[in-house]
């Protein structure tokens, strides 16, 4: 009888080989949702969780940064955090071409190139947090510091800090 094994995704091949424990969550979808709907679907703290988001600065170079779901990017920080006088968004189309992964599976661990990348510092606090698996349906929980070892990243302040009273997460924050 043949064993149901979970298709492993590059960034999962990438972890095993880095010996880097992870844990894998999935859940049924097979078109982009945001973050925020993930994070309810699996009943996770928002805090918790965090999307991957690829910028590209004056120089043409590209960045990717990853940042908890229920905050901003900030592009003046984020752009001082790589050296870059400004930084602008990649359009969705380009998401594929630059990375490798598609929206919504989109990952720092195994894009077609290895990129600049930042973790928003917030994550130096959490035992755990909870990224994108490399495909829609899939997400890896790891430590912040294995995940920032499995991409070459580094923390930084990179996102818009809001006042208490503007938050709105659903009361998950």
């Amino acid at each position: 009888m043949a064993k149901n094994k979970e298709m492993k995704t590059n960034a999962m091949r990438i972890l095993d080989r880095m010996k880097i424990p992870y844990h894998s969550h999935t859940y049924e979808c097979s078109t982009f949702i945001d973050a925020i709907q993930i994070a309810d679907m699996l009943h996770l703290p928002y805090e918790k969780v965090y999307k991957t988001l690829v910028t590209v600065g004056s120089s043409r170079e590209y960045y990717v940064f990853v940042i908890p779901i229920a905050k901003e990017l900030d592009l003046k920080k984020a752009a001082k955090a790589v050296g870059e006088k400004s930084l602008s968004m990649i359009h969705v189309k380009e998401i594929n071409a630059v990375t490798g992964y598609i929206r919504g599976g989109c990952t720092a661990v195994g894009m077609k190139k290895q990129y600049v990348t930042r973790i928003d510092k917030s994550a130096e606090a959490l035992e755990s947090i909870v990224v994108s698996g490399g495909r829609i349906g899939s997400q890896l929980e790891l430590k912040p510091e294995d995940l920032c070892k499995a991409c070459g990243g580094v923390f930084a302040e990179v996102t818009i800090v809001m006042p208490e009273n503007t938050k709105n997460a659903g009361g998950r924050l």
